[in-house]
Formats: C-alpha cells, sequence, structure tokens
C-alpha cells in the first residue's frame, strides 16, 4: 500500500497549537522560518495544519525552551532524542499519547471528513484504500492501533478473511467493522472473533461513542498490563479539597453532575483504603484483598480523570499541574 494513500487526524490551526503549547502564534511562525519547524499539512486556501505527531514535537522543544534550552540547539533534534533530554532533566517520560487509531476504507474515510469531530479525541491516520488493497506491508508504516476500524462495501467470507490476515500483522487493540452488505454468517464469525459490527454509514453517536472509549481503555490497559504498577496502586489525581468542590458544583448541561462522580471516587478510595488496611486470615484472603484493592485503584483513577473532563467541559478551573493529564479535552481545529 502507498504511504502517500495514510493521512493524518486530527489536524489542528495554529491557533489550537498555540494554545496546547504555550507558544504564541508568531513564535511558530518564526520557528517555521528559521528552523524549518513547519507543519506536515496546509489547507487548500494555505493555512497551516498541524498533525497529532506535529502537536506533540512542538509540545516537547516548548517544554525544553521553558526549562533554558535555547531552541537553536534542538529544533533539529529528533523526537526521541528530545525525550530523553526531558526524561533526563526531570526523570519523567513525555506526557501520555493520544490512543492510535487506524481508519481503512475509501467511502468511510469520505463520511469522516465530514464527521471530524468523532476523531477529536484520537489521533487518527486515515488509510482512503479498499480492504483488498490492504496487506501485511502496512504494518511497516505506521505503529500498532489501539482501534482498527474498518469499512468495506460488502462483508462475506473473502472479507472475513482479508480482515483476519490485516488484524494479525497490524496487532490492533480492537477492531471495529463498518459493512454494507453483509452476510448473517459473515457477522457471526466477527462477533466470535470478539470483533465489533455496524452498518454504513455509522449512526454519528456510534462511532463517537466507540472512538471515545478508546482512551479509556487505553488507561485501563495501561495501567494493568505491568502488575508491579498495579500493586504500588495508582496515584491520586485529585485532592480531598479537589473532590470537595467538585461535589458542590451544579449539574451541567446533559446532566453531567461532577457531585456524582466526586461521590464515587470517594467511595472507591474508601475501597481502597479498607482492603489495604484489613487484617488478612491466610494466602487466599490476601490475594482477594490485592485484586479488590487494585480493580478499585484503577477504578477511582479512571474515575478521577472522566472528573476532570466534566469539570474542564462546565469551564471549571482544573487543579494545579494537572490539566496535561488530560488528553481527551484536546479540541481538533
Amino acid at each position: 500500500m502507498e504511504t502517500s494513500l495514510l493521512e493524518s487526524r486530527p489536524l489542528y490551526a495554529i491557533g489550537t497549537v498555540a494554545r496546547l503549547t504555550g507558544l504564541k502564534p508568531d513564535t511558530l511562525r518564526v520557528w517555521e522560518r528559521r528552523y524549518g519547524l513547519r507543519p506536515s499539512h496546509r489547507s487548500p486556501s494555505g493555512r497551516r495544519q498541524y498533525t497529532q505527531a506535529d502537536l506533540e514535537h512542538l509540545q516537547l522543544l516548548a517544554t525544553l525552551v521553558d526549562s533554558g534550552v535555547r531552541i537553536g540547539e534542538v529544533a533539529a533534534c529528533g523526537r526521541k532524542t528530545l525525550e530523553i533530554m526531558l526524561g533526563r532533566a526531570d526523570g519523567e517520560q513525555s506526557a501520555e499519547r493520544k490512543p492510535r487509531v487506524l481508519v481503512i476504507g475509501v467511502a468511510l474515510c469520505q463520511w469522516l471528513d465530514e464527521h471530524q469531530g468523532c476523531l477529536s479525541h484520537v489521533d487518527a491516520t486515515l488509510a482512503r484504500a479498499a480492504l483488498a488493497a490492504c496487506d501485511a506491508t502496512l504494518a511497516d508504516k505506521v505503529p500498532p492501533p489501539d482501534l482498527l476500524v474498518i469499512g468495506c462495501d460488502r462483508l462475506g467470507p473473502e472479507q472475513v478473511r482479508q480482515l483476519e490476515a490485516l488484524a494479525a500483522a497490524l496487532a490492533p487493540a480492537r477492531t471495529l467493522v463498518i459493512h454494507g452488505q453483509a452476510s448473517a454468517r459473515s457477522l457471526e464469525a466477527l462477533h466470535r472473533r470478539g470483533v465489533g459490527a455496524t452498518a454504513f454509514p455509522p449512526d454519528p453517536g456510534f462511532l463517537a461513542f466507540e472512538l471515545a472509549r478508546v482512551p479509556a481503555e487505553l488507561a485501563a490497559r495501561e495501567g494493568s498490563i505491568n502488575l508491579g504498577e498495579l500493586v504500588r496502586g495508582k496515584p491520586r489525581q485529585l485532592s480531598t479539597e479537589d473532590l470537595a468542590a467538585a461535589g458542590a458544583s451544579r449539574p451541567g448541561q446533559g446532566g453531567l453532575s461532577p457531585a456524582r462522580l466526586a461521590a464515587l471516587v470517594n467511595g472507591l478510595a474508601g475501597l481502597e483504603q479498607d482492603m489495604a488496611a484489613g487484617a488478612v486470615g491466610d494466602w487466599s484472603d490476601a490475594a482477594v484483598r490485592a485484586c479488590a484493592y487494585t480493580y478499585a485503584g484503577q477504578a477511582r483513577w479512571l474515575m478521577e480523570k472522566a472528573l476532570q473532563v466534566v469539570l474542564s467541559g462546565q469551564g471549571a478551573d482544573l487543579p494545579a499541574g494537572r490539566e496535561e493529564q488530560v488528553s481527551l479535552l484536546d479540541n481538533a481545529a
């Protein structure tokens, strides 16, 4: 498959990049002119359009410049070098990445052109090619996706085989098929393999929900993949004062209630404490308590993220120093 058929989404305007990096638009223009730090795309009218990779690269540069490094010394460095420099500077890795979504299908990509809001929470790559035109070589061009979305006009046994071969090469965490005509047997085959399916054109709300779940799935997966991290427990993101302030907030649009989420966070935190402090009778009891402590902590950590999203959506100030943790809030241009 030709690399030129792959397109990044979402695309950010220079004003959005300025807000997300803390750099002024004039600074971005100067960096582009002096150091070649230009956006990967331009609109038909010539406006700058930055990809997610462009944004993350500029965020790394901005962080280093804020720490006292001169831009001329690091402008030509690649992302890995910048991350190493930041790691040496403050002992931390770069900010959490957005979930990767790969979308395949000409008609589906055209549909997404008109519904780009669905892609605002993810780092998406669009492949404007038919399923039959994609093969294992695609895995050399894109990293393993957290979600693989495949659009096909017809879903039959041959398409199921092609999908299985492509999924085996790409190794996605989850796969979703959006189809035209489909046989019941093929749909059943996908269901047995744990592959989701819906008809084309998809309901915008359904697809937005499926894509919006990916960040939570990624956070949960990264939180549970390392047993040592789970045993240590997830760090608290919100203080008692933060939760008390959220509990006093009024419900926003759609009935989203910060108070309910704050109560849930407090309840899960209490369960964590009970499981950690309770007396242990034998090894079996210890195993049960360890599991309950781990899962309660993971759930509390995710609910804290959800609460931050709700508060930010209502225009409330996030707790100081935690804005960068809410990757769900990045809006596409």
